[in-house]
C-alpha cells in the first residue's frame, strides 16, 4: 500500500484491510471484487491484484520464502521491498533503496545524477550496498529510510541534526538543498467529461471496465452521458476535479433518464455491503448525489 502513496493516506485503508483479511489464507481465497472493494480509493489497482496473487502462491507453498530471490518473485514485489522484507524478517544483508534513501546517497556523494535515471538509481544502489551493515542489514535499512524521512528532507534538510553530516560531500559543498536532481514533470492534460447519473429504486445504471482495460480493469462506473443511447439531461448535482497520474479530470454530474440499459450494464445499489468496485471518480459523482439540497434564503 505504501508503494507511491503517503503513509497518512494509507493507514485507515491498512486497518480496514487486515480486520477484513487478516491472514495469507483470508485473502487467498477472497473473491477479487472484494479485495479491490477494500482496497477502492487507494488508486494503482494492480497493486491489490499482485498481492493477492501472493498471497495465493504463499498459501499454495505452506509459507512465506526464506530467501532474497524467491521474495523478488512474488508477484508485485520490485528490488526494494525484497531487499526491506529479507532484511528485516530475515536479517539477509541486501540494502533497501527507497526515495529517501535515493536522496541520502544523492547527497552523501554530491551525485547531480538525475534521479529518474536506471543508471542513476542503479549506482545508488551499489552505494547503499557498500554502505550495508552486514551484521544488523535490518536495522540499518530502517535507519536509512528513516533518516530520509525525518532529517534528510526533500526541501530545507536539516542537516544539524544529522548524524552523518560530517561525511556529506553535498553539505560540504552546500549543495544539498539541490540534490537530488529530480526527473522533468509531464505536462498535466485537462479534461472534461459529463456523467450521466441515471437511477432506479434506489440504484444506479453502471457499467463494468473490462479485463483488458489499462486502468481500473473489473470496476464499475458510472457512464459518462455520450455513452448512454437516448439520455435525458435532467438536474445538475455539481462538479468536482479528480486527478489520475498527469491527467486532470473536470467531472460534471448530472441526473436524467435513459429508455433502455444497454447490454451487460447494471443496476447497483451503492449503499449495498456486497456491491461490486466502485471507482473512485464514481464514489466522488454519488456523494453528489447525497448531498443535502441547499436553500437559498
Amino acid at each position: 500500500m505504501l508503494q507511491q502513496t503517503r503513509v497518512q493516506t494509507v493507514i485507515p485503508y491498512y486497518q480496514r484491510f487486515l480486520a477484513r483479511f487478516p491472514d495469507v489464507e483470508s485473502l487467498a481465497r477472497a473473491p477479487e471484487a472484494d479485495v479491490l472493494e477494500c482496497w477502492s480509493g487507494l488508486g494503482y489497482y494492480s497493486r491489490a491484484r499482485n498481492l493477492q496473487r501472493a498471497a495465493r502462491l504463499i498459501a499454495e507453498q505452506g509459507r512465506f520464502p526464506r530467501d532474497y530471490e524467491s521474495i523478488r518473485r512474488l508477484p508485485g514485489i520490485g528490488d526494494y521491498t525484497a531487499a526491506a522484507v529479507a532484511s528485516i524478517a530475515f536479517g539477509l544483508p541486501y540494502a533497501a533503496v527507497d526515495g529517501n534513501v535515493l536522496r541520502v546517497m544523492a547527497r552523501i556523494a554530491n551525485d547531480p545524477g538525475e534521479i529518474g535515471s536506471a543508471a542513476t538509481r542503479k549506482r545508488f544502489r551499489d552505494m547503499a550496498m557498500d554502505l550495508l551493515d552486514r551484521r544488523d542489514p535490518g536495522t540499518f535499512n530502517q535507519a536509512m529510510m528513516e533518516l530520509g524521512a525525518t532529517v534528510c528532507l526533500p526541501r530545507q534538510p536539516l542537516c544539524d541534526a544529522c548524524p552523518v553530516a560530517g561525511f556529506c560531500a553535498a553539505r560540504k559543498a552546500g549543495t544539498e538543498s539541490r540534490l537530488p536532481a529530480g526527473t522533468r514533470k509531464s505536462e498535466l492534460q485537462q479534461i472534461e467529461l459529463t456523467l450521466a447519473l441515471v437511477e432506479r429504486r434506489g440504484r444506479f445504471l453502471m457499467w463494468r471496465r473490462g479485463a483488458e482495460a489499462r486502468r481500473l480493469a473489473g470496476f464499475w462506473e458510472l457512464p459518462e452521458a455520450r455513452q448512454l443511447p437516448g439520455f435525458e439531461p435532467g438536474e445538475p448535482l455539481g462538479s468536482f476535479q479528480h486527478t489520475i497520474t498527469n491527467h486532470r479530470y473536470q467531472v460534471a454530474v448530472i441526473r436524467g433518464s435513459a429508455p433502455r440499459a444497454p447490454r451487460g450494464w447494471r443496476w447497483i445499489e451503492a449503499a449495498a455491503p456486497d456491491r461490486p468496485p466502485l471507482s473512485t471518480m464514481t464514489r466522488k459523482a454519488l456523494a453528489l448525489h447525497a448531498r443535502p439540497p441547499r436553500f437559498s434564503s
